[in-house]
């Protein structure tokens, strides 16, 4: 895969931005003590429970730690003792931590790291059953209720409009694109995504959409001024309902497009289309019946629907670091657990599409719009703000290449419905 020059984090880039009190503690007396075969000992036996990746651990007076036998992609220094213990302890959240406050540096390309690492982990099936005791237990109801839901959207998507413009299209869609060619840039990706999903709808001018989870609104937007659709689309991050409606003012789509700050919960009324693009992986599982229940009350009998979604193919909660210091609340789903949603309404899938690398290609190209402007998200934030973002769109970028992360996205339609094609050409008819 082809990935934007910009996209490589390297070592020195790594290193620049590391805290300063990060450094000022591998400069003490702790940092400079010689490690015990103890925390050796302990450092090797986390590597064995992650697969030996080709990665090697350096420790605060340079002595090494190798993984596998092969060549090293990459070289991760530990600052100090406390990071290890730590790193032992609990590696799904503290690596995050560690890398954040600078007290963990990657030596070499950053994606090509996690990469390595996500490839050597242990598959979901193969992990102990203590670790997926822990990891199941993670996944606690109570996260997505109503009050909880408010909360978790508004810790991630009203970090700021400004901070997003950065780095995402001029649209602001923070959804997977697609590149039915290799060569488009991310805004003509974008509409690709946009168009594809309202031709798997099989919109028709004059019909009513219901979008659950807009974002900044620019699917309701497209849909209208494209298809000739009433939408009402829903969201509960003030943030975006604002940028959204103002938006839709300025392009002259407000007669069109009603956006309503409010949880999908809360949907009322009749509609022929049903969308929901990245919202699912913060409903929570508990609440999947709920979300069918809601498709349900709204969907005309000859009405269709789509469902968007992160997902894997075993059931594995987010990683601890993203749920607590970025996406709370997230959960991605497998396919089974996103039937939940519709069998007990009784509706029929008609499509199932993996658009896996498209989401990693999507990836690419924010990481490298987000590094053209890390200085000025340094100073604008600080540097551990600007680290766990780089992390987490590295991590990404690197679960959907490797497989750990897929991107699904089904149709779906009343049971007795059979004005339904016949054949997915006119997905395909309109593409390059």
């Amino acid at each position: 895969m082809n990935r934007p020059e910009s996209r490589r984090v390297n070592a020195s880039t790594d290193t620049h931005e590391a805290s300063a009190a990060g450094h000022a503690r591998a400069a003490t007396g702790a940092a400079s003590a010689t490690p015990t075969a103890i925390e050796r000992w302990a450092l090797a036996q986390l590597l064995g429970l992650a697969g030996n990746p080709p990665v090697r651990f350096v420790l605060w007076n340079g002595a090494e730690v190798p993984g596998s036998g092969a060549a090293p992609v990459a070289h991760l220094h530990i600052r100090n003792r406390r990071t290890l213990w730590q790193l032992v302890s609990n590696p799904d959240l503290r690596f995050g931590d560690a890398y954040t406050r600078g007290d963990l540096e990657v030596e070499g390309d950053l994606v090509d790291c996690l990469q390595a690492m996500y490839r050597a982990f242990p598959a979901v099936s193969e992990q102990n059953r203590l670790y997926r005791g822990l990891q199941r237990w993670r996944n606690r109801a109570g996260l997505n209720t109503l009050a909880g839901s408010l909360s978790n959207i508004h810790r991630h998507y009203d970090t700021g409009n400004d901070f997003f413009r950065l780095w995402l299209d001029e649209q602001m869609v923070y959804t997977c694109a697609y590149f039915p060619s290799t060569t488009l840039s991310l805004e003509q990706a974008q509409q690709r995504k946009m168009d594809y999903v309202c031709r798997k709808l099989r919109l028709q001018p004059g019909e009513s959409v219901i979008e659950a989870g807009c974002g900044w609104g620019a699917l309701a937007r497209h849909m209208a001024r494209h298809y000739g659709v009433q939408v009402r689309a829903y969201n509960i991050s003030h943030e975006q309902i604002l940028h959204a409606r103002e938006r839709a003012a300025a392009e002259g789509l407000a007669a069109q497009v009603e956006y309503i700050e409010d949880d999908y919960r809360n949907i009322r009324g009749q509609c022929d289309a049903f969308v929901s693009v990245g919202m699912l992986e913060h409903v929570g599982r508990n609440n999947y019946p709920t979300l069918g229940a809601v498709i349900d009350r709204c969907l005309a009998p000859h009405g269709r629907g789509l469902l968007h979604s992160i997902g894997r193919n075993q059931p594995c909660p987010m990683n601890a670091w993203i749920e607590r210091r970025i996406f709370p609340g997230s959960y991605p789903p497998t396919l089974r657990e996103m039937m939940a949603v519709l069998e007990p309404s009784g509706f029929s899938v008609l499509d199932v599409e993996n658009l896996r690398l498209h989401y990693a290609r999507t990836l690419e190209h924010w990481l490298a719009r987000f590094e053209a402007h890390s200085d000025e998200l340094s100073a604008r934030y600080d540097a551990a703000f600007t680290r766990a973002w780089r992390l987490y769109l590295a991590g990404s970028l690197a679960a959907f290449a490797t497989g750990w992360l897929q991107l699904f996205q089904v149709v779906f339609t009343r049971s007795g419905d059979n004005a339904i094609p016949w054949s997915r050409a006119q997905l395909y008819a309109q593409e390059p």
